[in-house]
């Protein structure tokens, strides 16, 4: 039993090896889990007790090891605000959540094998497996940050038909081939018979090398229709633990603007400032923006350049007569909604304002209404409110003078490829992320997310433009290549002429086929285990 544990361990090891922002590590991918199955298969063929367990433990093992390897950094960001006691306890949600989610697919693997041949019970796991990473970005607890498909961001040349399927077409071909390998290799070295080894040989052979072909074909013969458009992206490097303290707000805004007139030409058209780079004491009422002075320098800035827009994350507040959602709060009479937003201003007097739908769970918004009420001064210190913040129920598309149609991605929403396409469903010609990474300091987590924003270039065939506070900004253009980007730290603004887009992929068309397609499958898996029908092999 104890080798079946290395062999856990040694699939956590590969997986953390291919994860991003190792580079070209990513086909490590294909071979990661293998390992995996080799211990749970000996677990079923074994006489111990209580099997089902025992897989649950293997998995569950793998699965917490990598995670935290991984995403260490979630522990780093809240250890640098909170006690070491209590930043462990919270950092438990997302290095155990998953894993045991992860776990719950395998046991349930074993239930389909003790009924069923081990064809169908693969196609059961995987079908579980992405119903897993479904509920992941789905409930309230949404950390999609670990999704199996992710792994190719930093090896994205392979995966250019993610413009078809989108991640979840990463995930599904990552456990094809490991499920083939693992075939391969049971039967060379244990004698049973599956299907024929030549046959296997020859089917995990092909599906390594099609879709690598296919890809790499896509990559050298994407050409971007020229339909230009000058933007210019500003890190204005303000520590995020200092910004509502240390620096006044107008000194910041004063930053921005000088950062952006230093790369700026008189034809720019974006200025793209990062999350809440425009703030004040207290919030920014939505309804008055135009009477505060922030808002008039912003103007008289713009008034150098002729077509010039400013798209910027804001911390922002709306007032209601009465409650109109769970977080508003009661104030002076009135209710309050405060939002992490963004807004774009124009010469005109005309503002646009989205507010951030995808929140981070505990810091942005308490987790399953009231259940977790008990967690609020934890969240409070960590830079979340305790109400939780208003958000929109859906994408808006920011809407230039000439046109343009540009995509306000605030911060942790660049993860769900989903939304990001609703975006450009919505008319959105390219994709701006406006972001902080500044709460990870110098770690991998800035890296990811930088990475993952070049999956939502391909899936949507969109420039990203990314304005980071503290993170790392850049562009990247529509096959995923990261054209210019900052360093950690520096305060900077970059210049780049992009083309816009306004045609759709097929993954912007029709979304997450893979993932209903799993569902149906995990539901018939489910059902297919109260059938009164043994399996063959």
């Amino acid at each position: 039993m104890k080798n079946n544990y290395l062999l856990a361990l040694l699939s956590a090891f590969i997986l953390w090896l291919a994860w991003p922002p190792i580079p070209y590590s990513s086909f490590l991918l294909w071979i990661g889990f293998v390992p995996l199955l080799v211990a749970v298969e000996r677990v079923m063929r074994s006489d111990v007790d209580k099997k089902g367990r025992k897989i649950f433990g293997l998995a569950f093992l793998t699965g917490v090891v990598w995670n935290t390897a991984s995403i260490y950094w979630v522990f780093h960001a809240m250890h640098a605000y909170l006690p070491t006691v209590v930043s462990l306890l919270i950092a438990l949600i997302p290095f155990c959540l998953a894993p045991l989610l992860m776990a719950t697919a395998f046991r349930l693997y074993y239930q389909l094998r003790k009924r069923w041949a081990i064809g169908w019970s693969f196609m059961g796991l995987v079908s579980f497996w992405i119903a897993y990473e479904y509920l992941h970005q789905s409930w309230d607890l949404a950390f999609p940050w670990m999704t199996l498909g992710n792994g190719f961001a930093n090896f994205h040349e392979i995966v250019q038909w993610y413009s078809i399927t989108g991640v979840y077409g990463g995930t599904l071909w990552i456990w094809g081939i490991n499920i083939l390998l693992f075939l391969l290799y049971w039967q060379k070295t244990q004698k049973v018979y599956i299907l024929p080894q030549r046959r296997l040989a020859i089917a995990t052979i092909a599906a390594i090398v099609i879709p690598v072909t296919v890809s790499l074909v896509q990559y050298s013969g994407y050409k971007e229709h020229v339909n230009p458009s000058d933007v210019v992206v500003v890190q204005p490097n303000i520590d995020p633990y200092g910004k509502f303290g240390s620096i006044p707000p107008e000194e910041q805004l004063q930053r921005l603007m000088e950062l952006s007139a230093s790369v700026a030409r008189p034809n720019t058209e974006f200025f793209v400032w990062p999350e809440t780079a425009i703030s004040a004491r207290g919030g920014i009422n939505e309804e008055e923006f135009r009477s505060y002075p922030s808002y008039q320098s912003i103007v008289d800035f713009l008034g150098n350049y002729r077509n010039g827009n400013v798209l910027s994350g804001i911390e922002s507040y709306a007032l209601f007569p009465e409650q109109q959602t769970r977080t508003a709060r009661s104030f002076a009479g009135q209710y309050v909604d405060s939002y992490n937003a963004a807004v774009l201003i124009d010469g005109s007097s005309k503002l646009q304002f989205y507010h951030k739908s995808k929140l981070v769970p505990g810091v942005e918004q308490m987790p399953f209404g009231g259940v977790l009420e008990f967690m609020k001064p934890l969240f409070k210190h960590f830079g979340g409110t305790t109400g939780g913040y208003g958000r929109d129920t859906e994408p808006s598309v920011f809407y230039a003078q000439s046109g343009i149609g540009a995509a306000p991605v605030i911060c942790y929403e660049s993860i769900w490829g989903n939304y990001v396409r609703q975006y450009v469903q919505k008319g959105a010609q390219f994709i701006a992320v406006v972001t902080n990474d500044g709460w990870w300091e110098d770690t991998s987590g800035k890296d990811q997310h930088l990475d993952y924003a070049r999956l939502r270039a391909i899936e949507n065939r969109r420039w990203v433009v990314r304005s980071a506070n503290t993170g790392i900004s850049g562009f990247i253009n529509q096959r995923g290549d990261i054209v210019q980007r900052t360093e950690w730290w520096v305060p900077a603004a970059l210049h780049q002429e992009i083309n816009l887009n306004e045609e759709l992929t097929i993954y912007t068309r029709i979304g997450d086929v893979v993932v209903y397609l799993a569902l149906v499958g995990g539901i018939l898996s489910l059902f297919s285990l109260w059938l009164p029908i043994t399996k063959s092999k």
